[in-house]
């Protein structure tokens, strides 16, 4: 057979078909020449195989980093939902708990601004801060919302709650829910336009949205 005719498909599944290949001709693992893509050069077919290894481990340690770096970021995020969810917790006066679910939201996620409105609430609960200024388009958008919206700020009314809002660029907004509608809408802000992206994700907005609807949930009428 000349070299015209070998092909090459063939040569590699009989190697596959005769693992004891390498072994009966140890020799040519040295004799054989292979192009490194690394340094150009022509390396032995187990320097080949090493750098192959090599660069498998590298890829490893990459992902292995990367994976350890997320669980790192999950742990945190998880430490500070924890401590927001006990201040939740203590607050045992029905009106003193919409203060506790935004100043907590600013105080253990290191949020620039946070707030929220609510509805259909009992009435010694009208005439608060948490029940002014509340459109019915304001309701209209909490109830058509699907999941948190988190991006830049396009001139929401809503964010116009929120102290310093012109310099807001990027926001949160979580509806507040229960007995199947929305009743209330949170409001997180931020001036970095990165900080809250539609890109990141939501796992646990979605978990704190719904915390602090089941807290908030004790003011309804």
């Amino acid at each position: 057979m000349t070299a015209a005719t070998l092909d090459p498909t063939a040569i590699a599944q009989y190697l596959l078909d005769h693992p004891q290949f390498f072994v009966e001709h140890a020799a040519l693992l040295g004799e054989v020449k292979l192009s490194s893509p690394l340094t150009g050069r022509a390396v032995s077919l187990q320097e080949r195989q090493m750098e192959v290894m090599r660069d498998k481990y590298r890829t490893l340690e990459l992902r292995m980093s990367e994976l350890v770096r997320h669980a790192e970021e999950n742990a945190a995020i998880a430490n500070r939902f924890h401590g927001w969810t006990q201040q939740l917790l203590r607050t045992r006066v029905p009106g003193e708990i919409p203060a506790a679910v935004a100043e907590g939201l600013v105080k253990h996620f290191i949020v620039p601004h946070a707030t929220l409105r609510l509805w259909k609430l009992a009435s010694e609960h009208a005439d608060t801060w948490y029940t002014n200024g509340v459109s019915e388009d304001v309701r209209l958008f909490a109830s058509s919302l699907r999941a948190p919206y988190c991006g830049p700020n396009k001139d929401f009314e809503a964010v116009s709650w929120l102290d310093g809002a012109d310099a807001v660029r990027s926001t949160v907004l979580l509806p507040l829910r229960a007995n199947g509608g929305a009743f209330g809408l949170l409001v997180l802000g931020s001036p970095d336009p990165e900080r809250f992206s539609a890109t990141m994700a939501t796992d646990f907005l979605v978990h704190i949205g719904e915390t602090a609807s089941t807290a908030l949930a004790a003011l309804l009428d």
